[in-house]
């Protein structure tokens, strides 16, 4: 089962280490891993995606919850919850038809294209996983796919609940 993991842990050297050893240490796969400082640069949101067995996955959050950096940890799989991740994809636009077309697409997907080139665009789409697959399936369709890069997933829980000290 997919799990969504929201750590709010302190900003500092060794820390993001001692969260994956732990992942890796139980041989548990870590499938995205986004992390950056939150609006207080004492602090760090790490975000982590992963699937498995539930009893394993509940020991790693026993653990990480136990380390010394670590503020907080929260599943936010099953709660009202948003995700996205952002995804960059560059592909071949050669003739007026497959400029058209990718240009066509990038509307449709709520994209946007941020570099023109002679005979390549960069398109820019943010959403969930479900929404980045579709586009690239489409776009696969249409058009060459040169080079894509995904930031991996990010996720907040929805109203007034947050994960804060």
């Amino acid at each position: 089962m997919r799990r969504i993991l929201s750590i709010l842990m302190e900003n500092a050297p060794g820390s993001l280490s001692r969260i994956v050893g732990l992942f890796s240490q139980r041989a548990f796969n870590i499938e995205s891993l986004t992390v950056a400082p939150t609006n207080d640069n004492t602090l760090s949101r790490m975000t982590i995606t992963t699937s498995g067995d539930d009893k394993v996955l509940e020991q790693i959050v026993k653990q990480v919850n136990k380390l010394i950096d670590v503020i907080k940890i929260i599943d936010i799989t099953d709660r009202q919850h948003i995700e996205r991740e952002l995804l960059l994809v560059k592909v071949t636009a050669m003739n007026d038809t497959s400029r058209t077309e990718v240009k066509r697409l990038t509307d449709i997907f709520r994209g946007n294209i941020v570099d023109i080139g002679k005979q390549v665009y960069t398109v820019q789409l943010t959403g969930n996983a479900d929404k980045l697959n579709a586009f690239i399936e489409a776009l696969q369709n249409e058009t060459d796919i040169i080079e894509s890069a995904r930031s991996g997933c990010v996720g907040l829980a929805r109203g007034d609940k947050a994960l804060k000290i």
